[in-house]
Parts: C-alpha cells; structure tokens; sequence
C-alpha cells in the first residue's frame, strides 16, 4: 500500500506541475495532454514482459528493481526544460513502472482465495484515490512552500521531494517484503499450510497457461471494459485542477484542498462495494451498476461547468463510482486465471485497459486546445463508459463465488 501510494502520486502529480510548469517551461494543453499519456505507452510496452519476469524471479526483487528506477525518474522531471524532455522523462517512467501494479495484484493471489479478493482488493487500491486526495494538497503546498528555494521553482522541489522517497522504499521492499507465504518469517509451519489450503479453495479449475489467454474471449472483454474504465479514470486525474481552475478557483493550495473531495468519497465507496460484494459472491453487478452511473455524472459534470456546486457534485460522484467499480473488477480476472496465465493475463488486461490512460488525457488536451472547452471531450469519456458498461455487462465469466472466508478454508484444509 505505501509503495502504491508514492506510485499513484509520482503519476499523477503532473497535474498540479502544470499549473506552474505550463509558463515556466512553455507548453501547450496538447503537449499537456500528450505527455500525461504518453507514460501509459511505456508501461503498456514493457507490462507483461515485465510480469512474466516477476514469476522467474520473485515479487521482492521485481518490485525492488522497479521502485528504485521510477523514484529516480520521477525526481528527474526537475530536468524538464522542453516538451521533447516532458516526453522523453513521462515515457521512461512508464517504462520503469510497467508491471507493478498487475505485478502486486498477482502477489495478492499468492495469498489470498478468489471468495476474499475483493475485501483484499479494496484494501490494495486505497492509495490511488488517497494518493489524489492527499497528494493534491501536499503537492500545492510544496510548490507554493517551497517556489524560489536554491533556485529551483516549486514544481521542482515537488517532483524531486516526492520522488526520492520511491528510491528509499526500494530497499524496504528488498529487504522484507516475501516473495509468497513460503517466504514469510512471520507464519509458522502450521500457519503456510492453512494460508496454502485456503488457496486451493474454489480455484483448482482455472487456466494456467499464459498462451490461451491471448485466445479466450473473456480476456479481451474484460480488457475492453477496463480501457474505458481506465479512461473516464484518467481523464479526470489527470484534468481535475485544470477544471477547477477553470471554475474559478485561483489559488493552487485550494485547487490541492477541493481535488481531494471526490478521493475521500471514493475510498468509502469502494470499501463499501467491495465487502458487500464478497458477502454476497456477485461481481458483475458491483463493477457494471457504479460504471453506468460514472457516466451519468460525468455527463451532468459536463453540462453543467457554470454551475460549480452542481458540477462539483456530479464529478464527485462520477469519480467515486468509478473507483468503486475498478476495485472490484481485479476480483474477476483471478476467478478464471492461475499460475502463468495470472501473471501474463492480468498484465495483458492491464496492459490494454491502460492505453485508456493515454487516450483520454491527450484527447481532452487535443480538445481543449483546439474548442478551448474541456465539456466535449468529458462528453466522449460518458461514451466510453458506456460502452465499458456494455461490454462488462456481455462478457460471460463465471464470477459468482460462493463466500469463503479464511477460517473456513482453513478448517477444511486442518
């Protein structure tokens, strides 16, 4: 969870950046949008390789080695003087971050069983809304705190100052973070055999091998629906200082304080979601239900820009249901995914869904420069839940699991 954090917040601070960087180093909304989306190419590219990897040679050193490049990275965007070095910086973070978040999500099936994943799942993704929620403010008071100190501009100091916590956490993660409960000092003997018994609860059908993902149906469903998730997601992060500033909202700390409004709602929306999802064994309704009414608000968003409170309110309940919604989808792939299809087939989904990370911010930046409105290209991501709604709706995967908590598992495995 704290590595996920500095994770979500090295990726997403570009927002605030740009409400300095934008004149200091001279660039376009387009650039802007380009550049924020350009670090999904990088992750997509070197995913699954990435995940592939992971299973060879342990979650610890795959982690270790990914913390310690992105943190270095992430500090470097001080560098930034153009948009060739904007792109060059966000494509390399992209690269060296692919593979950890579907890498962790694959860790979590080491020890978990499929009937508690979304109760795990929801624990796991609480740092990307709280890393918006407290990143936002933190990264505003740093550019305001800290602007002109040893000559570097406040955009500087936020990247470097949270950026090289990453570096420290590497060494963290390589010295005790297990590979699997095999590896844990922590359990005894007895304690790995009932962690071990749990998991073969419920999941002795799955696919194992990696090469019949790249032909099961159900993948590429599921991918399509995470894309568009993935981009109404995105699309809000990456612009939501740009649209309260829009709204009148001039002061950064202040900006920092209202973006982490629909965070906080969001975090007690997918613990919700989640836990009465496992209570219930159902799925498919907790991911499609949130994702139809994102879209709804964002489109009462859209259309109502003028109106703050109004707009407000709708993007706080569209992000929210959004974030519900992503939660409890990392339950499905994992009902029908084990081994090296798990590794390999969480990455390829990922990996597809997260060229919605690039799409929706560069499109909202094409947009935005060209019409000088962000309402049009908010309008295309409703269209795009929709759709993501629609195909998670159709997609066929058996996700109704009968509720199994540890102890019963156990029990039976005793």
């Amino acid at each position: 969870m704290v590595c996920y954090l500095f994770a979500y917040i090295d990726r997403v601070n570009i927002g605030f950046a740009k409400l300095q960087m934008a004149q200091d180093v001279g660039i376009s909304e387009a650039v802007y949008g380009l550049a924020a989306g350009i670090f999904f190419v990088g992750y997509v590219i070197f995913e699954v390789p990435s995940n592939l990897l992971l299973r060879r040679i342990g979650t610890r050193k795959t982690v270790f080695r990914i913390m310690l490049l992105w943190g270095i990275t992430s500090a470097a965007m001080l560098f930034v003087h153009d948009a060739t070095s904007f792109y060059v910086l966000r494509f390399l973070l992209g690269v060296f971050e692919a593979g950890f978040a579907p890498g962790i999500i694959f860790y979590l099936t080491l020890w978990y069983p499929r009937a508690r994943m979304g109760a795990a799942m929801a624990v796991l993704m609480i740092p990307g809304p709280l890393g918006s929620m407290i990143g936002g403010p933190v990264s505003a008071l740093l550019m305001t705190g800290m602007d002109g100190s040893a000559g570097l501009a406040g955009w500087q100091w936020m990247f470097l100052l949270e950026g090289l916590p990453c570096v420290l956490l590497a060494f963290v993660v390589l010295r005790f973070l297990p590979n699997g409960p095999g590896d844990a000092r922590w359990l005894t003997a007895h304690e790995r055999v009932l962690v071990e018994g749990a998991l073969g609860t419920g999941q002795e059908n799955g696919e194992h091998r990696f090469r019949k993902v790249l032909t099961d149906p159900r993948v590429y469903g599921l991918a399509v629906g995470y894309f568009c998730l993935i981009s109404g997601l995105y699309g809000v992060g990456f612009w939501l200082p740009t649209i309260l500033s829009e709204n009148g909202i001039e002061s950064v700390v202040a900006i920092g304080l209202w973006s982490a409004v629909p965070y906080a709602v969001a975090l007690v929306l997918m613990r919700v979601l989640a836990r009465h999802s496992d209570a219930t064994g159902e799925r498919r309704l907790h991911i499609v239900v949130p994702t139809f009414v994102g879209a709804a608000g964002m489109a009462v968003a859209a259309f109502t820009g003028s109106t703050f409170v109004l707009s407000m309110a709708a993007l706080i309940v569209s992000t929210a249901c959004m974030w519900g919604a992503y939660t409890v989808f990392w339950s499905v792939p994992s009902a029908f995914l084990t081994g090296d299809a798990a590794a390999g087939g969480i990455a390829f989904i990922n990996s597809i869904g997260l060229l919605g990370g690039f799409f929706s911010p560069t499109l909202i930046g094409y947009v935005k420069e060209t019409t000088g409105s962000t309402e049009i290209g908010l309008l295309t991501l409703v269209g795009l839940l929709v759709v993501g709604g629609i195909s998670l709706t159709v997609t066929r995967v058996r996700t109704d699991v009968a509720p199994a908590p540890l102890a019963a598992g156990a029990e039976g495995t005793r």
